[in-house]
C-alpha cells in the first residue's frame, strides 16, 4: 500500500501545471494556425467553386448559343425547303394547268372532228339518196328502152312495123 499513499500524496504545483498545459494542451496559437490553415483551404475551395460555377455558366451560355444558332440554322433551312417546295408546287400547278388546257384543246379538236365526220356522213347519206334515185331513174330508163326494143322486135316479128 505504500504506492497508494504515494499517489494520494502527489500534488501538483503551479509550475508542473504550466508545463502540462504548455506541452499537452495545445495553445491558442496552435488553434489560430490551424484555423487560418482551414480558412485558407475553405477560401480555396470557395474560389474553386466560384471558378467552377463561372466555367459551368460560361459553358452553358456557349451551349445555349449553339442551340440558338442551330435552331436559327434549322429554321432557315426549313424556310428554304418550304419556299423551294412552294415554288415546285407552283410549277407543278402551272404544268397541270397547261396539260388541262391541252386536253381542252384536244377535246375541242375532237368535237370539231366529230362534227365534221357527222357533216360528212350527212353529205354521204344525201349523196347516196341522190345516187340511188339517179340509179333508179337510169334503171327505169334502161328497162323502158329495153321494153321498147323488145316491143319493136315483137311488133316487127308480127309485121306491124
Amino acid at each position: 500500500m505504500p504506492e497508494k499513499e504515494k499517489e494520494d500524496s502527489l500534488t501538483l504545483d503551479k509550475r508542473t501545471m504550466d508545463v502540462i498545459v504548455a506541452n499537452i494542451i495545445p495553445t491558442s496559437k496552435y488553434f489560430e494556425i490551424r484555423f487560418d490553415h482551414m480558412q485558407d483551404q475553405i477560401d480555396r475551395v470557395d474560389g474553386n467553386l466560384r471558378d467552377f460555377r463561372a466555367d459551368v455558366g460560361g459553358r452553358f451560355e456557349t451551349v445555349d448559343k449553339r442551340f440558338d444558332a442551330m435552331k436559327t440554322d434549322m429554321d432557315k433551312r426549313f424556310d428554304g425547303i418550304k419556299t423551294d417546295m412552294d415554288k415546285r408546287f407552283e410549277q407543278v400547278d402551272k404544268r397541270v394547268e397547261q396539260v388541262d388546257k391541252r386536253f381542252e384543246q384536244v377535246d375541242k379538236r375532237l368535237d370539231q372532228i366529230i362534227a365534221s365526220i357527222d357533216r360528212l356522213g350527212d353529205k354521204l347519206d344525201h349523196r347516196d339518196e341522190n345516187q340511188r334515185s339517179f340509179t333508179l331513174r337510169m334503171f327505169t330508163i334502161a328497162i323502158s328502152i329495153s321494153i321498147l326494143g323488145v316491143l319493136g322486135v315483137f311488133l316487127r316479128s308480127l309485121g306491124v312495123i
